[in-house]
């Protein structure tokens, strides 16, 4: 481990910068760190850990990082730890980086919270966990689907930072706002809840509308010759990896089962009103539907 004197550096701009970085997932969210790190100068080494060797050698070759390391070199060795694996992992494997850590920041990037913070809560080195969530990303994976800019103008969530220390969410806060993040603080369940409105749900649906259009397609070749730009957007995410998104669903059941029931009532308004072909009331569902217009614009 890097004295304590190494963990803060002054860039240009007088701003709190990591010296050395492990990020422990090479996938589309790590590797997306990754070169975030280097865009804005947030580091100065990054190293990389992953079971996979295919993900080695690409994040290597990608140049993501400076080297591969076991995960006890990596957390003897960085000041930051960037815990970017799917979410059941994460359960697994924060207890034991814990375990490890002296001075070092640890973060993860995980969709969930509730499950990730309720298996380390009483560790004795709870206060250099920051539990986060950069709401950013794609239907890729792997390495290759890094990208530069994945995270400028998104949100961040922060949850439980009054369980962290002060200095760890201050650097936390500073490297993601040098990503040009925004920053939003919220407690885990309501966290977990949010996310299965505006994330959980949107990729079940995108999931089952993908299985309905591939099943049709067995008796009409052509469905997807006609396929256009809505088509390509709504099932844009069933792409997405089942190794990421089952863990999800798993540890976020509950509420995702909320929103589901709730989706599942609203798809049976809609047969209703074809059924009695009441398109008055069709037409007002749309119009009231059109006013999301008014948060995402």
């Amino acid at each position: 481990m890097n004295q304590e004197a190494n963990i803060e550096k002054q860039d240009s701009n007088g701003s709190v910068i990591f010296d050395t970085i492990a990020i422990i997932g090479l996938g589309l969210i790590g590797g997306s760190i990754a070169k975030a790190v280097q865009k804005y100068g947030l580091g100065n080494t990054l190293i990389g850990v992953d079971l996979s060797t295919k993900h080695q050698e690409e994040a290597l070759n990608l140049q993501l990082i400076d080297r591969i390391s076991s995960l006890e070199s990596a957390i003897e060795e960085a000041d930051l730890i960037v815990l970017a694996t799917p979410v059941d992992v994460m359960v697994q494997l924060l207890p034991q980086i814990l375990d490890l850590v002296t001075q070092q920041v640890v973060i993860d990037v995980g969709s969930t919270k509730t499950k990730l913070i309720e298996a380390i809560a009483k560790h004795p080195n709870r206060g250099q966990f920051v539990a986060t969530h950069p709401m950013a990303g794609t239907e890729f994976s792997g390495p290759k689907a890094a990208i530069d800019n994945l995270f400028e103008n998104k949100c961040v969530v922060l949850c439980d930072k009054e369980h962290s220390s002060p200095k760890a969410v201050k650097q936390v806060e500073t490297f993601y706002t040098k990503m040009k993040m925004k920053i939003s603080y919220l407690n885990p369940v309501a966290h977990d809840v949010h996310t299965a409105y505006v994330s959980h749900i949107s990729h079940i649906s995108s999931f089952a509308l993908a299985l309905t259009v591939l099943e049709k397609e067995k008796d009409e070749k052509q469905i997807f010759e006609l396929a256009s730009g809505g088509f390509d957007s709504t099932v844009r995410l069933a792409k997405s990896s089942p190794d990421m998104w089952v863990p999800i669903f798993k540890q976020n059941r509950e509420h995702v089962l909320d929103v589901l029931d709730e989706h599942i009532n609203t798809l049976a308004k809609f047969r209703s009103l074809l059924i009695k072909n009441d398109f008055e009331k069709f037409y007002q569902l749309i119009e009231e539907a059109n006013t999301i217009q008014r948060i995402l614009k």
